[in-house]
């Protein structure tokens, strides 16, 4: 996909199409927590890049954080590929492993 950075990558990719991956589906579907797929598509066209996984065995990919339309702040897990963003997972980050929702406990 050339050498832009991945966040572009992610965003040229997701407004071809965007595909949910089972573990994603899973995820967003938990009944205390719905995601949506207009929250999720906020985040990866507004949301700020977390950590970067050039060697992911997945392909590249990336998480990118940010306020979703309902104002809660969500992660998306996502590896853009041609003509598509697969989209890995989207939870809410959990105060047990976050010290903010940018960054990880140590």
């Amino acid at each position: 996909m050339g050498q832009q950075n991945i966040v572009d990558q992610v965003r040229i990719a997701a407004s071809q199409k965007v595909l949910f991956l089972p573990h994603a589906i899973r995820q967003m579907a938990h009944p205390e927590r719905v995601i949506t797929r207009s929250e999720v598509e906020g985040v990866i066209f507004g949301g700020t890049l977390i950590e970067d996984y050039p060697e992911d065995a997945r392909g590249h990919s990336c998480l990118i954080g940010g306020h979703s339309t309902e104002g809660r702040f969500v992660h998306v897990v996502c590896s853009p590929k041609e003509g598509y963003l697969a989209v890995i997972t989207a939870y809410l980050p959990d105060p047990q492993y976050w010290t903010t929702p940018l960054r990880r406990k140590s």
